[in-house]
């Protein structure tokens, strides 16, 4: 753990509230893109950062020196991002655009895509969106940990609570799940188009 955070946990842990800001401005951005891409919506996502910090400096007396920080504030995250999916599935919210999952037509369009690529990336990017809808809370957090944020299978596992082999497994059938919804498109794409 670097020196400065360390520093500033400990005067948060002495009384001073102001020092905790460090940690949020350098941990932000991530427990933004790991929450963003768990819950699929912007507003959700906020609130998810939100509750992160919340319990983060709730709980903070409870952190561990020896561990690496950002990875107790990942689990954090990852937990608080799957609250409120659930608690957005309980108030049946819709399936986010496509617009909103995050890199996916980067990754799939060329430097001058033609039209017909675009608009394949697009019903590319909303068949995954709605597809990462469909996954467990912990099947798309998984997901989200392995394939967008290159996270190892022990920081996984660590970030969800799991053991290994139910991390593995989680991953496995997000995987699957996903390649079945997404294989008409990929197989003939161009039939796929309207």
């Amino acid at each position: 753990m670097e020196p400065i955070e360390l520093a500033a946990i400990r005067r948060v842990r002495e009384g001073d509230a102001d020092a905790f800001e460090a940690l949020v401005a350098a941990h932000s951005r991530s427990v933004y893109r790991i929450c963003h891409r768990i819950v699929g919506d912007a507003a959700a996502a906020e609130d998810a950062v939100q509750e992160t910090f919340l319990r983060a400096f709730r709980f903070l007396a409870r952190f561990d020196d020896r561990a690496e920080f950002s990875t107790w504030l990942h689990r954090i995250a990852v937990n608080a991002a799957i609250d409120e999916l659930r608690k957005r599935r309980r108030h049946r919210l819709e399936v986010p655009p496509a617009a909103e999952a995050p890199g996916l037509e980067e990754v799939l369009a060329s430097a001058e895509p033609a039209p017909d690529r675009r608009a394949l990336s697009s019903e590319l990017g909303r068949a995954t969106a709605t597809a990462l809808a469909g996954l467990t809370p912990v099947e798309r957090a998984a997901f989200v940990l392995r394939h967008y944020e290159g996270r190892s299978i022990a920081e996984i596992s660590a970030a969800l609570g799991k053991r290994e082999n139910a991390t593995k497994q989680s991953i496995f059938r997000a995987v699957r799940k996903l390649r079945a919804a997404l294989a008409p498109l990929l197989e003939s794409p161009h039939e796929a188009l309207p």
